[in-house]
């Protein structure tokens, strides 16, 4: 299988999960205006699913280095599968939710927020798995990340004094996903062999990992889009028949999004061999930047508000910059 060989290249690794993970949520935009995320994310999960097989029976199967992914999925202990299994259980419950909060308070305010205590909290609970990294760099980092996440809140605030209130619901959904999404890595983690060259017996290659994290995914998603269809966050109700009703383009954006974020994790966890996970997992949700930037910039969500907003999320942006700079100096 494909393994990184140097701690340069796993940061450049690192850096495409931030692009990838920080960009995905523009494909939903790039739907039908009357294409529910409901109906969108079945078809971004597929992406998901399809793109963690290519990888594994190409760049997981190739190679002189650690174990291919048939022989890797023959071999593996079931303590190892259930635990990949139930990283993607938790990872969908928090992304639905982070999805739903991008549709009712944009990808600016969403992914800092939901993101950004993602990170925080993954960071921290990676490093006591596996304490790889300067500590006072790692955590001085996820501090000014902190600090990042609470400024964007406060602009939010000017911005819906502005615009008739704020909407408390995608605050709240912003918060609870992140708080999920911030336990689902270390799962997926601790379900591989630590030194991608020196396989251990029952443990999961990278790739395996991520096709077995996949299908926790799909199957949870049977259950949990269901029940977000019949009971939407947003809107009214809405029924399988709908999906099939889908233009190509509507689907084909979905299937995209999907993709796109499993490129991003899958860098990630090939890059955690060198950077270690708390590291790896840190610098691929650096995303809020690229998130914020598409939402500020691009989509112009903040357009219209008062002044001073402008400044705070300025600076939001450069604690952000800086706070990765240091979680990338800690290794």
């Amino acid at each position: 299988m494909f393994i990184i060989e140097t701690y340069p290249v796993a940061v450049l690794f690192c850096i495409i999960t931030m692009l990838c993970w920080g960009s995905w949520a523009n494909t939903q935009k790039l739907a039908a205006a009357n294409w529910r995320f409901e109906l969108f994310y079945w078809d971004y999960v597929i992406g998901i699913v399809v793109l963690s097989l290519l990888f594994a029976f190409t760049l997981g199967s190739f190679g002189a280095g650690g174990r291919s992914f048939l022989v890797d999925v023959q071999q593996a202990d079931q303590a190892n599968l259930l635990s990949a299994l139930w990283g993607g259980i938790l990872f969908n419950a928090a992304n639905i939710l982070l999805v739903a909060a991008i549709a009712i308070a944009g990808m600016s305010v969403a992914f800092p927020v939901g993101i950004g205590l993602a990170l925080v909290i993954g960071v921290i609970v990676n490093y006591l798995d596996a304490p790889v990294g300067n500590a006072l760099m790692l955590f001085g980092g996820v501090a000014l990340i902190a600090v990042a996440i609470l400024l964007n809140a406060s602009a939010y605030r000017k911005l819906s004094s502005n615009t008739g209130g704020v909407s408390t619901k995608g605050l709240l959904l912003s918060v609870i996903a992140g708080a999920l999404m911030g336990l689902f890595y270390k799962y997926v983690a601790n379900s591989m062999f630590p030194d991608f060259t020196n396989p251990v017996v029952g443990k999961l290659s990278p790739y395996t990992a991520v096709v077995i994290f996949s299908i926790g995914i799909l199957l949870s998603n049977v259950l949990f889009n269901t029940l977000l269809m019949k009971r939407p966050f947003v809107g009214t109700p809405v029924a399988y028949a709908d999906y099939f009703r889908g233009d190509v383009k509507s689907h084909l954006m979905g299937i995209l999004g999907g993709a796109i974020w499993c490129i991003g994790m899958s860098f990630s966890i090939i890059a955690s061999d060198l950077a270690g996970p708390a590291i790896s997992y840190g610098l691929g949700q650096g995303a809020t930047i690229v998130a914020a930037l598409w939402g500020i910039y691009i989509w112009k969500e903040f357009k219209g508000a008062p002044a001073g907003t402008s400044l705070l999320l300025n600076i939001m942006l450069l604690c952000y910059v800086i706070g990765l700079g240091l979680i990338i100096a800690a290794r």
